[in-house]
């Protein structure tokens, strides 16, 4: 009896779970030490299933009545008896024996036997199923760990490897997903003309299906910056390409911008991404702009705007991770804290390093990140110039340095942006305004006279202070008519007015009497005009 117990226990039926239907099997043994047969599955919705299931002992086969698949097979198999084992009201195997070697009947006492074993044996044998399907678990969760962690060295693969060098400015990058994988991204992009194409995107949800919308939007913003410049059309043939595949409740914010190393001129397009904060020595701009996000409806246009990126000026780049963080009491970052933070900014450390400090102090030790946090910066350089026009004067600070276009009107843009430049210093209100007034006309004759209104040929502008002065360079190159260092004779309104002296001429006196003194150089083609203010003057 005990050997044949010994050699059916290793027939025990097993559960199974499949689509949350369990199924017993049962494995018969014909004779003591043979191979066990192929196992007897028993569905739930067999007979015998629900019979054994109620039944309170041994139950032999001969005696059951019903038609039951599995019954059938048992028989064929030359099954005598089958003990039901159950725990906690579930079936959790059946053990079965054939006829006795001795060719007796079974007793009384081996049916005794049999009832006692038979909780036993479902509890020991409900213990080994779910060590069983732990270690499986177990298995899986390494399997689906391993392939997370390969997942995340691809998409890290995918962000740039390498920061821009760009001679006067400074970029840094941090990007922290909220799980093995995510949604941020953010990308660089040198276009052929010397200017810099800059990304950064979030992707609705965490976890592999918002890597995977990622890695798509990517490399279509990537193929649209081949041929198109604008932010504004890169975002629309993004968003054209990225909507009949969008999957369900998913899409992606994306922030596109393009930088000109050489005027500071930032021009940007957004589809619903948090707005770039730049921040100045007077504060913090936010810095916004129409455009709904990608994948969530076809058509659509972005606004594109622009602006200028003095010395000093830096611009952040961000996903809402950072300013959708909550502290113990469930109190969100927010954007002001944001701002704020930016403000009290002094320059003494990295300004990433910074805000990082910032959140975890907000968030406590505990914090478990919610969503994904990625930071991009863009800062122009502050660099000391000494003007070779101006060899005994103190160490002048180069405020701004830029170049326009030499179209008709161009003069107005480049008269406000260098009174926003001077803006910082101590020179009055009135003065800024005749300063304003004395650049336009200096700009408009450069353009004018000097470039010829040829828009290929810049007009170069660079703006320098210090304690005691201001100085605003205008130059253009010197093509014949606007070159020249002889100082206008003064205008005679009467001559004018009689058509003996020429109309023009007018130029050089206004400048000269807005400002505190002007000077006038032509070296190597180019020709350039001096204003300076004494900011006490």
């Amino acid at each position: 009896m005990t050997a044949v117990l010994r050699n059916t226990l290793r027939g025990l039926t097993r559960r199974r779970e499949n689509d949350a239907q369990a199924q017993v099997t049962s494995t018969p043994k014909t004779e003591v030490g043979s191979a066990v047969a192929p196992a007897i599955e028993i569905t739930p919705d067999d007979p015998l299933y629900i019979y054994c299931l109620n039944s309170a002992g041994v139950v032999d086969v001969e005696s059951l009545r019903f038609a039951s698949p599995a019954l059938t097979r048992m028989r064929e198999a030359g099954v005598r008896l089958l003990i039901p084992l159950v725990n906690q009201g579930e079936l959790v195997g059946l053990m079965q024996l054939g006829s006795r070697l001795s060719d007796q009947e079974y007793s009384s006492d081996d049916f005794r036997l049999l009832n006692a074993f038979a909780p036993q044996a479902a509890a020991a044998l409900r213990v080994a199923q779910l060590a069983y399907q732990q270690q499986i678990e177990a298995r899986r969760r390494e399997r689906i760990e391993q392939e997370l962690r390969v997942a995340g060295i691809i998409q890290q693969t995918l962000l740039p490897k390498e920061i821009p060098e760009l001679t006067g400015w400074h970029m840094d990058t941090h990007w922290q997903p909220a799980r093995s994988v995510g949604g941020d991204f953010y990308d660089f992009i040198m276009l052929p003309d010397g200017r810099l194409m800059m990304t950064i995107g979030d992707v609705t949800d965490k976890g592999v299906p918002a890597a995977l919308v990622m890695a798509s939007t990517r490399s279509i913003i990537r193929a649209a910056a081949e041929r198109l410049i604008s932010p504004g059309e890169v975002l629309r043939r993004a968003n054209e390409v990225l909507c009949p595949d969008m999957p369900s409740k998913m899409f992606a914010t994306c922030l596109c911008a393009v930088l000109d190393p050489q005027t500071g001129r930032f021009q940007y397009a957004n589809a619903g991404h948090n707005p770039p904060q730049q921040r100045t020595k007077d504060g913090v701009i936010d810095l916004r702009a129409r455009g709904m996000p990608l994948g969530l409806m076809p058509g659509m246009s972005y606004e594109e705007k622009e602006t200028y990126l003095a010395p000093g000026d830096t611009v952040l780049l961000y996903s809402d991770g950072y300013v959708e963080a909550h502290n113990p009491e469930r109190e969100m970052l927010g954007m002001k804290r944001l701002q704020a933070l930016l403000i009290e900014y002094k320059g003494s450390d990295n300004l990433i390093s910074y805000l990082r400090d910032a959140l975890f102090n907000f968030t406590g030790p505990n914090w478990e990140q919610e969503d994904d946090v990625t930071f991009v910066t863009v800062g122009r350089e502050i660099q000391a110039s000494t003007d070779t026009h101006s060899d005994n004067d103190p160490q002048l600070l180069v405020l701004d340095d830029f170049e326009a276009a030499s179209e008709p009107g161009g003069e107005r843009a480049v008269m406000e942006r260098v009174a926003d430049a001077v803006k910082a210093t101590k020179l009055s209100s009135t003065r800024i305004e005749r300063l304003k007034t004395a650049v336009a006309e200096a700009t408009m004759n450069a353009m004018e006279h000097g470039n010829h209104f040829h828009t290929d040929i810049p007009v170069k502008v660079k703006v320098l202070a210090n304690a005691e002065t201001i100085k605003v360079l205008i130059t253009d190159r010197d093509q014949g008519g606007g070159g020249s260092d002889v100082v206008a004779p003064m205008p005679d309104l009467e001559a004018k007015l009689a058509g003996t002296q020429s109309p023009r001429g007018w130029g050089l006196f206004l400048i000269k009497a807005m400002v505190d003194e002007m000077r006038i150089h032509t070296e190597n083609n180019e020709h350039t005009i001096e204003l300076m203010l004494k900011l006490e003057g």
